[in-house]
């Protein structure tokens, strides 16, 4: 019994040592961001350290070997290159990057856990009557996935599974889930190009030099339409004659005035996020840093407005800091080894392919553009986070001007790349929820249920990054 609660008090303490570090590297690269010196970023490279001692013990065995590629990667570069401190310093900075945004995005959804809004608004999405429930679930995963991120899938996902189940013949049943959960997960793929609360947007603009989210946000949100609008057309175009008359659906419960607090939530967002990147020249990720846990705070306060609300607000962000961030302790070592193993695999890299005598510079620029768009998710069915593919793509580029393309038609592509990984890769968050929640593997979400999907969106992003890249 003594040894099971020292083991629990131990379990408990690294818990919180994570909270506060990652706590601790968040703030230091939003110093960094406004305008702190270098010591702020390398201070969060030594922090992520910490942090990746601290959660290695306590994950399992199979997630390690990411850390172990990082380590090998790491010793390579130490005895193959003199410039290996600033080398693992470039990757340290990619990895604790991606632990803030993180920490920083998943405060927003600790705070929507609690707010009866919007459960009211998924619910009204996922009983949406036939003729209509493709596109207001499409439109609905955009929307919370701005939010929620990942657990926008999950919500709507879990809200809609639910309301299927309740159907009593199987071949309408198989149908519905089957439709529902894909309006779902490819409305969050149409977000992942153009909003600056992604991983695609952040990263992205981050790799390539003279890229913002002001300069390519016009060009991404194309390609989410094209996204959102090709699944809409298939659905219609390919949908399933029943073998038996559909049953007669009692109306949704609500109305469309059910998605207002979440309207407003996502134009003081984008509003607040957009006006400070534009108005202080910070970097669109920097302020979003800063934005996203203040706009939580606030709105955590908010949902306990006649009920001590600031008090309320505290004790939230402490049990969001030392019990609800140590719990994705996995998912933070993983997108952060991510971006460690492709920024110090892309500078490993970068010598062989110039000794190659192979000049990405001799091919048309729209040309190597339009190849991300099918390399990312390529790389995604063998395995590679769309983190990790592209931290070791984009710095392997050309400059843009070498390719005589603009720097937001790089970003076009890579985020499309991105998406379309999203919405294919079995390896993805998206597909491994999405078959979760369809008692079916990722694989058969992935090819069966998008492959028909991906060809077709890779076909007409290519179209629209080449007319980007002529621009």
């Amino acid at each position: 019994m003594e040894l099971g609660a020292k083991s629990a008090t131990l379990a408990t303490l690294t818990d919180r040592l994570i909270g506060i570090v990652l706590i601790a590297v968040t703030v230091l690269e939003v110093v960094s961001e406004w305008g702190g010196g270098v010591i702020y970023r390398q201070l969060a490279g030594v922090g992520v350290i910490a942090f990746i001692v601290f959660a290695t013990p306590v994950i399992a065995w199979s997630r390690i070997v990411f850390v172990a590629i990082g380590v090998a990667l790491s010793l390579g570069a130490m005895m193959t290159r003199s410039a290996w401190p600033e080398m693992i310093e470039a990757a340290l900075r990619s990895a604790a990057f991606i632990a803030a945004f993180f920490t920083a995005l998943t405060f927003l959804r600790n705070a929507s856990s609690s707010s009866t809004s919007i459960e009211k608004c998924g619910r009204f999405l996922a009983e949406q009557p036939p003729g209509r429930r493709y596109a207001a679930l499409t439109v609905g995963g955009h929307l919370f996935a701005l939010i929620l991120n990942y657990g926008a899938i999950s919500l709507l996902g879990g809200l809609a599974e639910a309301s299927a189940r309740r159907e009593p013949n199987d071949e309408i049943r198989s149908h519905r889930i089957r439709r529902m959960l894909l309006a779902i997960q490819r409305g969050f793929v149409s977000m992942l190009p153009w909003s600056p609360l992604t991983f695609a947007v952040a990263i992205s603009t981050s790799l390539v030099p003279g890229a913002s989210w002001a300069d390519a946000v016009g060009y991404c949100i194309v390609s989410g339409l094209i996204l959102a609008g090709i699944g809409w057309a298939l659905d219609t175009i390919f949908k399933p004659r029943l073998s038996v008359p559909a049953p007669a659906r009692a109306a949704a419960v609500g109305s469309w005035a059910s998605l207002s607090p979440l309207w407003v939530l996502l134009t003081v967002l984008v509003v607040t996020v957009g006006g400070l990147h534009i108005l202080t020249d910070i970097r669109a990720v920097g302020v979003v840093m800063v934005v996203v846990p203040i706009i939580s705070a606030g709105w955590i306060a908010l949902q306990n407005f006649r009920d001590r609300p600031l008090a309320n607000a505290f004790s939230r962000i402490g049990e969001y800091v030392l019990q609800d961030l140590p719990g994705y302790r996995t998912e933070i070592l993983l997108l952060s080894m991510a971006g460690f193993i492709g920024t110090l695999g892309s500078m490993l890299l970068s010598p062989l392919v110039a000794a190659s005598g192979f000049d990405l510079t001799l091919l048309p620029g729209w040309l190597v553009l339009v190849s991300l768009v099918w390399i990312i998710p390529i790389a995604g069915q063998l395995g590679m986070n769309p983190i990790l593919s592209v931290s070791l793509i984009a710095p392997l580029l050309p400059a843009a001007s070498a390719m005589h393309v603009s720097p937001a038609a790089i970003t076009a592509a890579l985020t499309a790349g991105w998406a379309l990984s999203g919405a294919s890769s079995p390896y993805t968050a998206t597909t491994l929820i999405v078959g979760h929640i369809a008692r079916l593997s990722a694989w058969h979400v992935g090819f069966k249920w998008n492959g028909v999907y991906t060809i077709v969106c890779a076909v007409a992003l290519s179209a629209w990054v080449a007319f980007v890249a002529n621009l």
